[in-house]
């Protein structure tokens, strides 16, 4: 089961950095909800950057951005 961060209601870059925290305690399966395109955009170059895959999924202005090696 995926490692859920929530970070919707929250504006960059705390988003990246919640991301951050849970990769640096050795999660390397995470789910991260967000609800702005712009944090979407930032922790999907975030992790694609640290060799991580990422999908994203969209549901009423919402994202769900789904996170593995």
């Amino acid at each position: 089961m995926a490692n859920i961060v929530d970070a919707r209601g929250r504006s960059c870059p705390e988003p990246v950095i919640m991301t951050k925290n849970a990769i640096d305690n050795n999660l390397t399966d995470l789910e991260v909800l967000v609800d702005t395109n712009v944090a979407v955009e930032n922790i999907t170059r975030f992790v694609k950057g640290k060799g991580f895959k990422v999908t994203v999924e969209e549901n009423d202005g919402e994202y769900k951005l789904k996170i593995n090696k």
